[in-house]
């Protein structure tokens, strides 16, 4: 009898390959063992995936400094990771495209409910082609922050800075996606509200990260995370500053606020109906 992995010849009474570690089949594939294989491959606790997901919650050190430090086998690699991420943000953006053309906030017949509806058309097809490249975009601008921010630390470079990111933003986008599906549509909380609810929870997040990883005290990570925070809040008031004069220039900005307009009289039409 050989290995069905790597041909080396075993004994009949093995269970397990001496070289590949691969366990031995001996039974033909039926419903049951299928279903008993895929348990135990994404739903049992030692499974990678699983202890990946929970021990970066519980040591995320674990993981990304064991990662950053040679360990690649007991936890998932931090790019298939992420990968895993991004496809379930695609899911979460299929999901809420589907319950907002079944159940949207206004009457499309109504003004404000087709100003309401092209806006969110035009969300979702730019989240859509583009949401790979905005999650990526994200990770070395705050492993940018993050080196400025810990300058007097040299612990890490700035690509280990940049694992360390992939890692905490991957964990964030798959809990995100997890919840928006499981609430957004059972009317619990808007779209919109957990949104806002998911910016203090990332700064939490990634304080947590970073005070675990540095193996920094509270008041040594509240002063680096005020600093990073104040930093990101320039970075984004210049990038708010330059995307409204390109926006200017190229006509889009006065396609905005008359949209707003719109919204606002037709807002304020129904009002005067109603009244």
């Amino acid at each position: 009898m050989n290995c069905k992995n790597c041909n080396t010849e075993l004994k009949e009474q093995y269970d397990y390959c001496s070289r590949c570690g691969g366990k031995v089949i001996r039974n033909r594939l039926t419903l049951k063992n299928l279903f008993t294989h895929l348990s135990e491959t994404f739903f049992n606790y030692d499974n990678k995936l699983l202890q990946t997901f929970i021990q970066l919650f519980k040591k995320p050190e674990d993981v990304i400094v064991g990662y950053i430090n040679g360990t690649r086998k007991k936890y998932v690699n931090v790019i298939s990771y992420f990968a895993l991420a991004i496809t379930l943000s695609g899911l979460q953006i299929y999901v809420l495209k589907q319950f907002q053309t079944e159940i949207s906030l206004y009457d499309l017949n109504t003004e404000i409910g087709k100003t309401q509806q092209a806006v969110f058309d035009s969300t979702y097809s730019f989240m859509t082609d583009y949401q790979s490249l905005i999650m990526m975009l994200y990770i070395p601008i705050y492993a940018l922050i993050a080196r400025l921010t810990f300058m007097g630390i040299k612990t890490y470079n700035y690509t280990e800075l940049i694992v360390i990111f992939l890692y905490g933003q991957a964990q964030l986008s798959i809990c995100i996606a997890i919840l928006t599906v499981a609430l957004v549509p059972t009317k619990l909380i808007s779209f919109e509200a957990f949104g806002l609810l998911t910016i203090p929870i990332m700064v939490l997040y990634f304080t947590y990260c970073l005070k675990r990883v540095y193996g920094l005290s509270f008041t040594q990570i509240l002063l680096r995370s005020l600093l990073f925070i104040g930093i990101l809040i320039v970075l984004f008031v210049i990038i708010t500053i330059a995307s409204t004069i390109i926006m200017y220039y190229n006509g889009s900005l006065d396609a905005m606020i008359e949209s707003k307009r719109a919204e606002i009289e037709a807002t304020k039409t129904i009002k005067d109906t109603i009244n």
